[in-house]
């Protein structure tokens, strides 16, 4: 019993234990249960910022403005609004349930903004609440990936779990920058992929916007069909103690969580630099605008920063595994990168007073190391929350973070939406 709870008391990302878990005790489904989990949160990422990238078209041809294509951007934080009733679920229902409920609304998104209607009214409402639809699958794919890593995991492979399962989200959210303005062709004569013709017009445009979104459905319907084929809660056996032992319940893991000074501060540390990057991202076509940057430059620097940041979390996550006791140092090394780097962006805005260039260089460089060492960071912060306040169910830990940094997310597009100047294209 006292060794028992000894190593229940150890840190999740302290020193390696002294004996290795039996092999009876991992199983080699979980790399496919990890697999799905990552496909259904790179769809959700996908959807989510499908307009960001495509906005200049989608107002040409859809008659979208700037507060529309903000508040496309802002269901996804609004759609965190149920984010407990979600972690609540996970906790006390499992992993299957709540993945299934996440699968189908995002199918039901998908569908709502595909379908093809002639009225621009209809339709753009339509899309409005497909996009609602699909926020409101984001608390599952964004909170779960630490209760799976701790589900189906042993310790020694838990933080790649968690980046893997975490990061593809966001992986997501890149693609879009690079599979919108390529599909979907430019109002200022940029060439799409799937046709060779330069002169676009907006009947045109609205046929390829048309084509993204059923191909997203497609693609989004096939995995719900493979999450209801297969999607097991837990292994038959747990792959380590901590995911064996017991958990506090609901009311009492809030409580611990607000009365945990600590954690509060390692929460506002996550919350406010990752919710302002991912709206600040959502919308990075609008932003960089007035710089004479074109939406398909800008969704290279999207696609770019967050291919960078989801590249370099994984690398660390595994040197991690390897090197235990080593997070803070990481998370230090990180934030002081996105520090530098996100100053350099700003003084570049600023070149009227700072005199600093504005090259394709320096955008490129320093919006890219930006996105790397914020969304690097994502899973030593989901693993360091959870080791701050275990017993506490990592749905409910992951849930709490997760619905702060989305509040901030929501307050900088509420603000775009609100105080916004309609910008020129730029040519």
């Amino acid at each position: 019993m006292w060794a028992a709870e000894e190593e229940e008391r150890r840190p999740l990302l302290g020193p390696p234990p002294c004996q290795a878990y039996g092999s009876n005790r991992v199983f080699g489904r979980r790399w496919l249960v990890l697999g799905i989990f990552s496909l259904l949160g790179f769809m959700q990422g996908l959807v989510w910022n499908s307009w960001g990238p495509i906005q200049n078209s989608a107002r040409r041809a859809l008659g979208f403005t700037t507060p529309d294509i903000s508040l496309l951007v802002l269901w996804g934080p609004i759609g965190f609004a149920p984010c407990f009733l979600f972690t609540w679920l996970m906790d006390t229902k499992g992993l299957r349930l709540t993945v299934v409920l996440a699968a189908l609304l995002m199918s039901i998104g998908t569908l709502l903004r595909c379908i093809p209607i002639n009225n621009l009214l209809i339709k753009r409402w339509l899309i409005h609440t497909g996009q609602l639809f699909n926020g409101l699958a984001g608390p599952v794919v964004v909170n779960a990936p630490p209760f799976l890593s701790t589900t189906w995991f042993a310790p020694d492979q838990r933080a790649t779990a968690t980046a893997i399962a975490s990061l593809f989200n966001y992986f997501g959210g890149a693609c879009a920058f690079l599979v919108g303005p390529l599909v979907v062709p430019a109002p200022n004569g940029t060439t799409p992929l799937l046709t060779g013709d330069l002169s676009q017009s907006n009947d045109s445009i609205k046929e390829h916007i048309q084509a993204l979104l059923f191909a997203e459905f497609a693609v989004t319907i096939l995995l719900f069909a493979v999450v209801i084929a297969y999607f097991p809660s837990q292994p038959p056996l747990p792959p380590s103690i901590a995911a064996a032992s017991q958990r506090l319940n609901y009311r009492t893991s809030i409580c611990r969580l607000l009365g945990n000074f600590r954690f509060l501060m390692i929460a506002s540390a996550f919350a406010m630099p990752l919710g302002i990057l991912a709206g600040w991202t959502g919308v990075l076509d609008i932003i960089v605008t007035p710089l004479k940057v074109n939406q398909v430059d800008a969704g290279w620097i999207g696609f770019w920063s967050v291919i960078g940041g989801c590249v370099v979390g994984i690398l660390c996550a595994r040197f991690a595994d390897f090197f235990r006791g080593i997070l803070k140092l990481i998370l230090l090394l990180l934030f002081s990168g996105a520090t530098l780097s996100s100053a350099w962006f700003a003084l570049t805005c600023f070149n009227s007073v700072t005199h600093l260039p504005i090259t394709r260089v320096t955008l490129y460089t320093s919006c890219i190391l930006t996105g790397i060492f914020i969304i690097s960071s994502v899973p030593f912060f989901f693993e360091l929350f959870v080791e701050t306040v275990y017993p506490v169910p990592e749905g409910i830990t992951c849930g709490f973070v997760t619905f702060l940094s989305n509040v901030f997310m929501g307050l900088l597009l509420l603000f775009l939406a609100f105080y916004h100047t309609d910008l020129v294209i730029a040519q």
